[in-house]
């Protein structure tokens, strides 16, 4: 009986049809899992609670490279949720997005014709290829730091300015910590 019970939950063809939105959001959204530099996250809308629990579990059994996937505790409008998944930050995330997209397609009956991606905080679409996601996404936690943390200094001189809080704490790697020794707070 358990056997049954077990094959009747998985997912088939079809199974998540007009259910998954044609858009990925590409570090949009904090990793839970590690430094952001290290870890891409990568996210989609689902409607429903139930089918996004179900993407999550096929995902997570699917894919020795995930290193997490999770469902947003709450509801977005219209009742939508959207799906994280953690990869970590390597030149494999193009071929590794596309893998998993192309196979959550086998559940929508979508084409990959009809996805679409946007980067970090940009609104700009691009198609989803390999080409594309290789060109955009930034694959190299050293390049990923040079080019957000800059962003984060600026917010912090915001703050500053306005007298408020900065609560930014500098990453750790090998040019923060021999800051850190030649200031003398090891």
């Amino acid at each position: 009986m358990l056997n049954n019970k077990l094959l009747n939950e998985n997912l088939e063809a079809g199974d998540l049809k007009r259910l998954v939105h044609t858009e990925l959001h590409i570090d949009e959204y904090k990793s839970k899992m590690g430094d952001d530099a290290d870890v891409c996250v990568i996210s989609l809308k689902v409607a429903g609670k139930e089918p996004s629990s179900d993407l999550v579990s096929f995902i997570e059994k699917g894919y020795d490279y995930v290193l997490d996937a999770d469902v947003s505790s709450g509801e977005k409008e219209g009742g939508d949720y959207l799906v994280f998944v953690e990869l970590e930050r390597t030149s494999d995330v193009p071929k590794q997005i596309v893998e998993i997209i192309t196979d959550i397609l086998n559940l929508t009956e979508q084409t990959i014709d009809e996805w679409r991606f946007k980067y970090h905080k940009s609104s700009t679409e691009y198609p989803l290829t390999e080409e594309k996601l290789a060109e955009v996404v930034v694959l190299d936690p050293e390049e990923y730091h040079a080019q957000y943390d800059k962003e984060q200094d600026e917010i912090d001189a915001l703050k500053s300015a306005a007298g408020l809080d900065v609560d930014t704490v500098a990453p750790v790697n090998d040019f923060t910590e021999s800051l850190r020794v030649a200031a003398g707070i090891k």
